[in-house]
């Protein structure tokens, strides 16, 4: 646990929205001794709030992240198992009862659910507890799918705190089964991360992404900042980072 909030205590400083706050905030400190460097700092500061903010800059960003068009059935006929990363969970959820899959996590198992209705495939759901909840995030995707859906999970791994580990830990499970093909279901923004690391363990991958970005204006307000701009561009530059982490985690292994 102290390693994943240490490594995601840094990320959050080198990301927005804190980023901005750490810049302005100096900005704001230094301003009567260093009055230049005050205003280049709280410039830069709100003028990459802005952009940041954006709906067309935020969908630019998650478009570059992508690898992929949306998986076809053709395509599948390849594929011996589904592979449905988990993205987080709501702890204590009161009007559950406890802990239960987030928003991120649901849109993915929903869209496995149509991929394994429309090929056979059997599931393995992969998420583990990198929050300490209750219940690791795999088996909260179990439940979903055994109460919700009808359907039970061939295999459910449960100790992945991070993409890497589901990679790592999903892989065993899988060639024990002699799966050597997966279809591996996660946002379009996350596959660029995800499926290299799949495929560093010996597995042939098919991308099935969801959530394709639009890099089209539509209207004015795709130009003006709002809360959803902000969080596209920090899920694509969170992506950046982790891609880049990984690659230097890799170089010094």
């Amino acid at each position: 646990m102290t390693a994943w909030l240490a490594t995601n205590l840094v990320a959050a400083a080198l990301l927005p929205p804190l980023l901005l706050v750490i810049l302005l905030t100096a900005g704001l400190i230094v301003r009567r001794r260093l009055p230049r460097l005050a205003t280049s700092l709280i410039l830069l500061a709100t003028t990459a709030l802005y952009v940041l903010s954006t709906p067309w800059v935020g969908g630019l960003l998650l478009k570059s992240l992508e690898i992929s068009t949306p998986v076809r059935s053709a395509d599948l006929q390849a594929a011996d198992a589904i592979v449905v990363l988990a993205g987080g969970s709501y702890r204590d959820a009161a009007e559950y009862g406890g802990d239960t899959p987030n928003s991120i996590s649901l849109e993915r198992l929903r869209y496995a659910v149509r991929l394994h209705r429309a090929s056979g495939l059997p599931l393995l759901v992969t998420g583990g507890k990198p929050d300490d909840g209750a219940l690791a995030e795999g088996r909260l995707l179990q439940q979903v799918l055994l109460n919700e859906y009808g359907i039970a999970p061939r295999w459910v791994e449960d100790a992945a705190r991070t993409t890497w580990d589901n990679a790592r830990l999903s892989a065993p499970l899988l060639k024990q089964d002699s799966v050597h093909h997966i279809a591996l279901v996660s946002h379009a923004w996350h596959l660029r991360r995800a499926a290299p690391l799949f495929e560093a363990q010996g597995l042939a991958v098919i991308p099935a992404g969801i959530r394709f970005s639009s890099i089209r204006v539509d209207s004015l307000l795709d130009l003006l900042p709002t809360p959803v701009g902000l969080r596209d561009s920090s899920f694509a530059l969170h992506e950046w980072l982790g891609i880049l982490w990984y690659k230097l985690r890799s170089f010094v292994a």
